[in-house]
């Protein structure tokens, strides 16, 4: 017996309003599992949970003091974007880590599980780093 195919729900979003804080990430992953496993995406669960970590961890690490703004949205059947906005204009840079750093793969992990699909949009007031995984491939 199969399960009936659910049509893909095109722009569909849900945000979560975080404080700057480690702790944040949590929440962030909850969010992104549950939103997931609603629109039927269950095999890129694990890959948006360690890219939404790392985009919290480091909006956490800006010393900024309002709250960040965490979203993911289906963009299209077949894109599902994950966005933390910040109040900080610093922009996050890829580095190029060394074997021995303890820290600095983040972005690159995001860039590899993304296709290099992300990328970063300066506000007036901080900015919005988003990363896009694509659901037919699961990468």
């Amino acid at each position: 017996m199969s399960t009936p195919h659910r049509p893909c729900l095109t722009l569909t979003r849900a945000t979560l309003r975080l404080p700057y804080a480690p702790e944040s990430a949590r929440a962030a992953r909850l969010l992104v599992r549950a939103k997931l496993t609603e629109w039927d995406v269950p095999r890129l669960i694990d890959d948006a949970e360690l890219i939404v970590s790392e985009l919290v961890g480091n909006a956490a690490r800006t010393g900024c003091r309002a709250a960040m703004m965490v979203g993911i949205r289906r963009a299209s059947c077949d894109a599902v974007r994950l966005l933390v906005s910040d109040g900080s204009a610093s922009l996050p840079v890829l580095i190029d880590a060394g074997l021995d750093a303890e820290s600095g793969r983040g972005l690159f992990l995001v860039g590899l599980l993304t296709q290099q699909r992300w990328g970063v949009i300066p506000w007036p007031r901080g900015k919005v780093v988003h990363a896009t995984l694509s659901v037919s491939t699961g990468i």
